[in-house]
């Protein structure tokens, strides 16, 4: 019997390329024996014509879902989205820009095969920005650190998992997703396939420095908790002005030994320590909001509308 695959894609400012994605997971699956497949594009309220698109891809098809949200919620919410639709065996996630080869699937689908619950695509050369390489690196410790991910195992966002692995991500349904922490705290059974990374044709990456730290900080925050962020940042900022006016005043006295620090050292070691304090007050404030935004149940995500060809069947 054949198993079914969902192909769950978010989709922002992709009008000009999900097409091509489409036409290319087409190419693949009908080279792959012993497997169906689906295809969810969930479009993250993008301010371009994408889900325009993705009503034109779905119209004819019976294959096809389309979601579009109501606003932009980032791109774990909107896997989340995507997940909830998915109906397979198999979920594989990847991106809308051509950038992960969906050409490629069937070698995620043989390493599943092996007795993996979730194989992540590995790219021998990544041809993302300066930026946001970097930015992957500074999330992959991250993930190390905070996570307990293996210091071996590469994340990306081109990936495969069995369905009970889905099935227990769409169980989270607080309003702060982070799919990479969801899969490592479901199983330990977690491999990597290497794959052809391409370079972006048409466009950049929706990733700024913004989203990269709402990333990090594991989703974006509401308003109601952004006075707890700005206290973190100035606990944060002041205890380095203190540390530094610590470094000026020590080498001040070795420069000249008769001017009296007292006083100065004082002050530095009392901004150090006040920045610290506040700096952790920010942080034990960051998780009080999230779990205020919580139980009031603040929702990961909101569908504006649903077309969906499979309901034809």
């Amino acid at each position: 019997m054949s198993k079914l695959v969902s192909f769950v894609i978010p989709c922002y400012r992709s009008s000009q390329t999900i097409g091509g994605v489409v036409e290319e997971i087409d190419t693949a699956m009908k080279g792959l024996a012993g497997y169906k497949y689906e295809i969810v594009l969930v479009n993250d309220a993008s301010p371009d014509d994408t889900f325009e698109v993705i009503r034109t891809l779905c119209t004819g098809r019976r294959d096809i879902c389309g979601v579009n949200l109501a606003k932009n919620f980032g791109q774990h919410a909107a896997l989340m989205a995507g997940f909830r639709h998915a109906r397979g065996d198999v979920v594989v996630c990847l991106d809308d820009d051509g950038q992960t080869p969906a050409g490629e699937v069937g070698k995620l689908l043989d390493k599943l095969e092996e007795g993996y619950d979730v194989v992540y695509a590995k790219y021998a050369h990544k041809q993302h920005s300066l930026f946001r390489n970097f930015g992957s690196r500074i999330n992959d410790r991250m993930t190390r650190i905070m996570l307990g991910k293996p210091k071996e195992l590469y994340i990306s966002s081109y990936f495969v998992m069995k369905k009970f692995v889905a099935e227990e991500l769409i169980r989270y349904e607080n309003p702060f997703p982070y799919v990479i922490g969801l899969v490592l705290r479901t199983t330990k059974k977690i491999a990597n396939v290497e794959v052809t990374h391409r370079e972006r044709e048409i466009g950049t990456s929706g990733y700024t420095l913004g989203k990269l730290l709402g990333l990090w900080f594991n989703g974006f925050t509401a308003f109601s908790i952004k006075p707890l962020r700005i206290a973190t940042v100035i606990g944060v900022a002041s205890a380095c002005g203190g540390f530094l006016y610590g470094i000026y005043t020590i080498v001040k006295k070795f420069v000249n030994p008769a001017v009296p620090v007292g006083f100065s050292a004082m002050m530095a070691a009392l901004v150090f320590f006040c920045g610290l304090i506040l700096m952790m007050l920010g942080m034990i404030g960051e998780y009080i909001g999230r779990i205020y935004i919580s139980m009031n149940n603040s929702p990961q995500y909101v569908i504006r509308e649903c077309v969906d060809g499979r309901d034809a069947e």
